[in-house]
């Protein structure tokens, strides 16, 4: 396989959803490997990372638009002409899947056809990485730590629209592209976690507010188990995934990827943030309530994930346990008050690739 640095030197690479978490991150990673970038997404919103970073000036082009606008993708894609597609467009929170269920289930279903409708009249595409989640899996009683041949089945509004998700693109894969050399591949990550993340309603956003800014946190699932990994560890993953399909002289089978921690980094909401609350580079603590108020929204309570494939396969492997991902949360929680978030970004990129 052609080296990395070799390989993404100016490869046309279209990001949907770009200005988002992941978004932002693997779009420094793409920068960082010199490839050419281009994105389509919502506009991002203000004091997060996209806007905070600037990382605006990384993008050949950077167009603003909704994914369920189908003329305005189409007219995009077309003519930027892209190789290579990661989409990772989505409406991605279980709580607010909660509260606007449809707009969820447009966004992430009907804004995935969108998307596979485009790619079917633009003949440079090879390569198609739809990013999932970890949530798709049928519930099993036994608590497995679920793989790729594990059942997928319907959760919570969220994780059930990117259950259909994982079906609509096979279904395009082996309808529409069969005579194609294209690939079309789902990746399904855990819950991940890093420096840059200012999102309301996820757990290490809302401890860095609390610890920034001296307050109460308060834990709604404390007991809840959760496969926690470094933001740059799946999204490197992406890259080695796209990289080997796009190689690849035969694209005839659909296939799904899952990037998880190590087995070890699978803990409760509780002791991840005991983990911070007790790391050397934490000179402040948080008072910490937990929620014992029983919630209508209701969240699967363990999930944990098997990567095994991508490691046997890709030659992915985990690079950061979790203790060393939250002391890097600390530290970017730290430098950024005083540095330059894009400088940062960069930093912590070729801090991780080393």
């Amino acid at each position: 396989m052609i080296s990395h640095k070799k390989f993404w030197k100016n490869k046309k690479v279209l990001i949907t959803g770009h200005t988002g978490f992941k978004g932002s991150w693997l779009s420094v990673l793409l920068s960082v490997f010199q490839a050419k970038i281009y994105g389509y997404s919502l506009k991002p919103k203000k004091n997060f990372l996209f806007e905070k970073a600037n990382l605006n000036k990384i993008f050949q082009r950077s167009i603003y638009g909704d994914i369920l606008n189908t003329k305005k993708l189409y007219k995009s894609i077309k003519h930027i002409k892209p190789s290579i597609i990661f989409h990772l467009a989505a409406q991605p929170l279980v709580i607010e899947s909660y509260k606007n269920p449809k707009k969820t289930f447009d966004t992430n279903i009907f804004g995935t056809i969108n998307l596979l409708e485009t790619v079917r009249k633009i003949k440079t595409i090879k390569t198609v990485v739809i990013i999932t989640t970890d949530k798709v899996y049928k519930i099993g009683k036994n608590s497995p730590y679920y793989n790729e041949n594990n059942q997928l089945g319907a959760s919570d509004p969220y994780g059930t629209s990117k259950s259909c998700v994982e079906f609509i693109a096979e279904s395009y894969k082996y309808s529409f592209f069969k005579k194609r050399n294209i690939s079309i591949v789902t990746a399904r990550a855990g819950n991940v976690i890093g420096g840059g993340d200012y999102s309301e309603n996820r757990i290490v956003p809302d401890y860095l507010r609390a610890l920034n800014g001296n307050k109460k946190l308060v834990i709604r699932n404390a007991e809840h188990i959760r496969p926690w990994q470094y933001v740059l560890e799946p999204l490197y993953g992406y890259l080695i995934l796209a990289n080997r399909e796009t190689q690849k002289k035969n694209n005839k089978i659909f296939s799904a990827w899952n990037f998880a921690p190590n087995r070890n980094d699978n803990i409760s909401v509780k002791k991840l943030i005991n983990f911070f609350q007790t790391s050397k580079m934490n000179k402040n603590k948080v008072f910490i309530k937990i929620q014992k108020k029983k919630k209508q929204e209701k969240e699967t309570q363990i999930l944990r994930l098997n990567a095994n494939k991508s490691k046997k396969f890709l030659g992915w492997k985990n690079k950061y346990n979790l203790k060393k991902t939250i002391n890097s949360i600390l530290k970017w929680n730290e430098l950024t008050k005083k540095n330059s978030e894009f400088d940062m970004c960069i930093k912590f990129v070729k801090n991780y690739l080393n």
